[in-house]
């Protein structure tokens, strides 16, 4: 249906197999991606994996500052429909009603749970057994429209946030393109959200990062594994900063400890008291050091200069 003009909008790597599912069925005339931005020490020009995506395939590209007020350069392609994924601010009024078939989202949770911009982190931080993927037309309010279609995949225990990640954007582009027929034939289907049921999944903020070990440990389970690998929780012990992606749920009982105390070094890690059980750090990455298995990092320390340290979320500096 290459007579079905499109303006995509989107900007990370999950937004990718969306837009490139789109090229290939369909007439893709403009892509909206976030402005670029410098990273890094040497502040270098980073283009958003979308736009690498659109240069290549020689697809105008537009990146507004604040799209509320720079819409009309979108509105002179005259699309037939906007179709957004992940792009990472609120379309407005203007062009939301201008498509012939409206504004479709394809959106990284099985709304109305998980409505925002880190549903596939809040997901398994939260401890949801189940997650997916939903594509859903759009109104002025965030994740709040009609759902047209959803397609779910379990959470397992030894899923990251990149396992699920890397599931889902290929399930958002096989469900999009499953369900544009019949938008455009007008048969989809257009059902409302239960507000009762609604939950939130905003962005990350640094201090969601750090571990408070007086929370149990399947939380901390679940938060490490939901950071991961991106933006990675963290802890200090004594005064050495760790970020942490991965761990396991140790079988002693932590009642009679603080929170926090490091209470062993194992062959696999750093075992930390929590709430209730003991949870051992596996792969971590020491300030100043790259990411490591935690058995690597124990092999060249003295366990002494460990064990019976307490270990808090922030620096103490910081508290």
């Amino acid at each position: 249906m290459k007579n079905i003009k499109v303006v995509f909008m989107g900007t990370p790597e999950f937004s990718v197999p969306v837009l490139e599912g789109l090229i290939e069925h369909y007439q893709v005339v403009g892509v909206v991606t976030q402005p670029d931005r410098k990273i890094g020490r040497k502040q270098e020009v980073c283009f958003s994996p979308i736009k690498k995506i659109a240069l290549k395939n020689n697809i105008s590209v537009f990146q507004p500052e604040k799209i509320r007020y720079e819409y009309e350069d979108i509105l002179a392609l005259k699309p037939d429909i906007v179709i957004t994924c992940a792009y990472g601010q609120i379309i407005p009024k203007q062009v939301l009603d201008y498509p012939k078939y409206g504004c479709i989202n394809v959106h990284a949770s099985l709304l109305p749970k998980l409505r925002g911009g880190a549903p596939i982190h809040k997901a398994i931080i939260d401890g949801y057994d189940k997650t997916g993927i939903t594509i859903m037309y759009m109104d002025v309010a965030m994740d709040s429209g009609d759902i047209i279609s959803q397609r779910e995949t379990k959470i397992l225990e030894t899923d990251t946030m990149e396992t699920v990640h890397n599931r889902l954007k290929i399930m958002g582009k096989e469900l999009l393109l499953d369900t544009l027929p019949s938008i455009f034939d007008g048969s989809a289907k257009r059902i409302k959200q239960e507000e009762k049921e609604v939950t939130f999944a905003y962005n990350i903020k640094r201090e969601e990062e750090y571990l408070d070990f007086s929370k149990t440990s399947k939380e901390l389970f679940n938060q490490i594994r939901g950071l991961n690998p991106f933006p990675g929780s963290s802890c200090t012990i004594g005064d050495r900063e760790f970020k942490v992606y991965m761990s396991r749920i140790g079988k002693i009982d932590t009642s009679a400890y603080r929170y926090g105390e490091v209470l062993h070094i194992y062959k696999d890690g750093i075992g930390i008291a929590t709430k209730d059980f003991e949870i051992v750090l596996t792969d971590i990455k020491p300030m100043g050091k790259k990411r490591m298995l935690a058995s690597s990092f124990v092999n060249g320390i003295k366990k002494d200069d460990y064990i019976g340290k307490v270990a808090y979320g922030r620096k103490e500096s910081e508290q």
